[in-house]
């Protein structure tokens, strides 16, 4: 009997599956937690895939956390089923992997995937699920609330422990990144701007996150091996800020002596909706690209950013900054990024 039983009634779940299955022999498939919604369980699946050493560099992928944004999750699936495809092939990919680690966890949020709700069956926005609060002003309710499940963006109960999927998450940031000397993350979102963004810490504050150089370094470099790209790359807070960001507390949550820099791709999908009007009265059409073709024009674009993760961290003696060179990036990257109010 097959370790991954296809057949669930979230499609997305039996697309993971199947790729575990057909990857067994490469993928490093784990069963990370369990969530129920109406009656039914649903697993929290990670896989991982490449160099076994503790200290390796790591990427971390991650998408589902709110259940609507379904396209995160079905870029992560594509990009997972092109990298056992290309390894039947591609000499350079693996030796790549010899001195790399790539981590996925596609569906964070099954519940709230299965149900197609933000939240989670708890009612509990999980990007608004850790215990911190801002340091400043947030937006009314869409930057945390705890007035009740039956309002969005519920950060859940004060004092409660995190949720079930939030905990296993960050477990497996912990376990996985945090513990390495050098790690990433890319977090899969959607719904916010016209155009697609890049964020990273802080989104509880405006103050700047103490590796800003080593985010700047990345940026200039994604800017020139792809100039064409598209992204706005900047802290979150200079958008808004929020309350219990997962990612702030598991940034500021790492050994001082290990680098974990992670990051959130927002995929803007007013563009969508400005093309196809009639997404409006679509739950998933807010969130989502309807239409085929944009679709894979979706899941084609973004296969350069993951790859390029990959790619820098496979060789960071050649681009981390140190000594004169950090302190000039640190200049740089305090005019890119000037602390204020968000915009």
């Amino acid at each position: 009997m097959s370790q991954f039983p296809t057949g669930s009634s979230l499609p997305e779940m039996a697309q993971l599956e199947a790729i575990l299955e057909a990857g067994a022999g490469r993928l490093e498939a784990c069963r990370v937690g369990e969530v129920e919604a109406a009656g039914q369980r649903f697993p929290l699946y990670t896989a991982s895939i490449g160099a076994t050493d503790p200290h390796a560099p790591a990427i971390g992928f991650f998408a589902g956390i709110h259940g609507l944004e379904r396209i995160g999750t079905q870029l992560l699936l594509d990009y997972m089923r092109m990298l056992l495809w290309r390894l039947e092939w591609d000499e350079l990919l693996e030796r790549q992997l010899q001195s790399v680690r790539l981590l996925f966890m596609p569906i964070v949020n099954p519940g709230g995937m299965w149900a197609s709700t933000r939240a989670n069956p708890n009612g509990v926005d999980l990007m608004r699920n850790a215990p911190q609060d801002a340091v400043g002003r947030v937006p009314l309710l869409a930057g945390g609330q705890r007035l009740g499940p039956w309002l969005p963006w519920y950060r859940g109960r004060l004092g409660a422990p995190m949720e079930v999927e939030s905990q296993a998450m960050l477990r497996v940031v912990r376990q996985q990144l945090q513990s390495r000397p050098l790690s990433f993350a890319l977090d899969c979102h959607s719904g916010y701007g016209w155009g697609d963004s890049i964020w990273f810490p802080y989104a509880r504050t405006v103050a700047p996150m103490p590796h800003q150089p080593e985010m700047f370094a990345l940026k200039t470099m994604f800017e020139h091996a792809h100039p064409h790209h598209g992204y706005a790359f900047e802290p979150q807070s200079r958008q808004y800020l929020l309350h219990g960001d997962l990612w702030d507390w598991a940034y500021d949550h790492t050994p001082d002596a290990n680098i974990f820099l992670p990051m959130t791709l927002e995929l803007g999908s007013w563009l969508w909706i400005k093309k196809n009007p009639r997404q409006l009265f679509s739950r998933h059409g807010f969130f989502n690209p309807v239409k085929a073709h944009r679709t894979a024009r979706v899941l084609r674009r973004h296969a350069n950013l993951l790859d390029f993760l990959a790619r820098v961290a496979y060789a960071p003696e050649r681009w981390l900054p140190r000594g004169e060179r950090r302190q000039a990036l640190l200049e740089l990257a305090n005019a890119q990024w000037p602390c204020g109010h968000p915009g």
